[in-house]
């Protein structure tokens, strides 16, 4: 088990299908990929406490969550009534001092109380981290600022991995919901090529490190296709202003649906 004061990981991870939340451990290979992954952080590492950057939480400005016990939020619309049991709330604490602590060292980051764990983050540390005995709290995605000036805040949070902090993001690197729904509503699971070819492009991006060209996605022919929005591509530009030049990258679930990439990858310092 890591000390508390151990240099902390950082993982990027897709969140899934919403209509994966309430299947158990092993309902599927996305959620057997989280259990897999706990079992591995949890035998080598415990956080003092755990950042979600959620592709869910988007505002004006940038805000990180101070409250003591954030409520589960079930901001998802139309789903049947056990996606709403009180059985899927998460009861982790969270960190406010960690929070207040990041709020004075970045002067456009303001705390608030007002949101807590999103569909972004609850369904991924039920499974990641199941005992809900790390303090967690999000910091919100500022929808006016640029993919550079994400970047540049993200460097801010790099030194909190010194300071125990595990820094997770949750998004999708290819998230088109109307062109995967236009299949995947249907029963169709085929992939339509052009998320291939981006999701592929930007694995290769993470493991040559080129921050520019994932910046610069929508250069690519098919960066606006793979990414109409940028609210599920922005954790990733957060986790790469995260890394150190001595992290091992390693991919550690590589799963496509159309239009819909649940591609994670953990990046940690070398032992």
């Amino acid at each position: 088990m890591g000390k508390l004061s151990e240099k902390m990981p950082v993982l990027f991870t897709s969140h899934g299908n919403p209509m994966d939340i309430t299947l158990p451990a092993h309902g599927n290979d996305f959620i057997q990929y989280l259990n897999n992954l706990s079992k591995d952080l949890g035998s080598r590492y415990k956080p003092k406490a755990i950042l979600v950057i959620s592709a869910h939480w988007y505002t004006r400005g940038t805000y990180v969550n101070s409250s003591p016990f954030p409520e589960t939020v079930f901001d998802y619309y139309g789903f049947p009534e056990e996606y709403y049991s009180d059985s899927l709330k998460y009861p982790a604490p969270g960190s406010p001092e960690i929070a207040g602590e990041i709020a004075s060292d970045i002067s456009q980051v303001k705390t608030t109380t007002d949101w807590g764990f999103d569909h972004g983050n609850w369904p991924v540390m039920r499974h990641l981290f199941p005992e809900a005995d790390i303090p967690v709290f999000q910091i919100s995605i500022d929808y006016d600022l640029s993919v550079q000036n994400h970047y540049y805040l993200a460097q801010h949070l790099k030194k909190y991995r010194e300071k125990g902090i595990l820094i997770i993001g949750s998004g999708a690197i290819v998230h088109n919901l109307r062109e995967a729904g236009n299949r995947m509503f249907t029963g169709d699971t085929r992939i339509y090529g052009w998320d291939k070819e981006f999701d592929d492009y930007i694995k290769l991006q993470i493991d040559n490190r080129n921050v520019k060209a994932i910046i610069e996605y929508n250069k690519h022919k098919y960066g606006k296709r793979a990414v109409p929005t940028p609210e599920h591509y922005i954790p990733l530009v957060y986790v790469m202003a995260l890394l150190d030049d001595k992290d091992d990258i390693m991919h550690t679930y590589e799963g496509l649906l159309p239009a819909f990439s649940n591609r994670s990858f953990l990046a940690e310092p070398v032992r």
